[in-house]
């Protein structure tokens, strides 16, 4: 294995295991803030330090968009403004099994890619891929219901929230492909500029909502009250894990980097598990299921293209 491969591993694993770590961080935070204006707060200081370290490294004109405006604006508005909103929201509304729910909703993304890459790309998803879709569906079935399937019809909003996380998750996919559309630029200059677009499209629903009367501007006890979880989530879970997470990618490639989101739940899990929060054996057992459905189809995918190259 060469230095750069390492690296490449290293870097994966410190952004799947600080995202990990931010859905035990963000419970207790969301109970203080609502989820749209943690996100304004967060990924606007990511934005801000990513934008100091640019102007520094690459210089003024590295925030030229060079007619790229409207997908970094497609792909920020993607990570920073959907992914945030509807993920947490979800998190919020399933309550104390939001953060496994959620950890979970973030290990099916490997196949997510799969269904994005068929539609933006054109590749179709093979069989295997197929099956490994509906097998992961029935591991998420029972980490939500946890052996009670009436859960999802007794009216505690756990379908919507389901919705909520798996639309979240994928809008975190169709970021991560879109970086494989500026392959001449550097991973700092596309964090930067979508992070800025993204930010942009949250300031103004934000003012929207506001305006309209949905949310209210948070006082300086709630700030105060979070300030350990937005600490997290700008440095480890934002500066640090996406950058991280797109330069990881962009060194060993999308089939082995998304590979690394099956260790999210089982981050969670863990932090979850420690900070008391009994975890059922159907819970445990869905999350085993799932982690084997994407494991299996990353395996299959990487002998075919094996396979191809040899027959190339």
């Amino acid at each position: 294995m060469s230095k750069k491969h390492f690296s490449g591993l290293v870097l994966c694993l410190v952004a799947v295991f600080s995202w990990g770590g931010m859905f035990p961080i963000m419970a207790p935070a969301l109970k203080i803030m609502d989820p749209f204006y943690f996100t304004l707060f967060r990924y606007g200081s990511v934005a801000i330090i990513f934008s100091i370290i640019l102007l520094i490294i690459e210089g003024p004109k590295a925030f030229k968009p060079e007619g790229q405006a409207l997908r970094l604006w497609i792909f920020g508005t993607s990570a920073f403004a959907g992914f945030s909103f509807l993920v947490f929201l979800g998190q919020q509304i399933a309550g104390s099994s939001g953060v496994i729910i959620a950890s979970i909703m973030m290990a099916i993304q490997p196949l997510l890619g799969v269904l994005v890459g068929w539609v933006y790309r054109g590749v179709k998803p093979t069989i295997a891929s197929l099956i490994a879709m509906v097998i992961a569906a029935l591991g998420v079935f029972m980490v939500v219901t946890k052996g009670h399937s009436a859960t999802l019809l007794a009216g505690h909003n756990t379908i919507w929230a389901v919705i909520l996380l798996l639309l979240g998750a994928l809008c975190w996919v169709i970021y991560t492909a879109g970086g494989s559309d500026f392959p001449k630029w550097s991973i700092l200059r596309y964090s930067t500029l979508t992070s800025i677009y993204g930010v942009l499209s949250v300031i103004v629903l934000l003012f929207i909502a506001t305006s309209a009367g949905w949310l209210r501007f948070p006082n300086m006890n709630q700030i105060t009250g979070v300030s350990g979880a937005l600490v997290y989530m700008i440095t480890l879970a934002g500066v640090i894990a996406v950058f991280a997470w797109n330069m990881g990618n962009r060194i060993i490639g999308s089939i082995n980097g998304i590979l690394f989101m099956n260790l999210v739940p089982i981050t969670a899990f863990v932090i979850s598990i420690i900070n008391g929060y009994q975890v059922s054996a159907f819970e445990l057992v869905g999350c085993l299921i799932t982690i084997c459905a994407l494991i299996g189809n990353n395996i299959y995918n990487r002998i075919k293209a094996k396979n191809n190259r040899v027959m190339e």
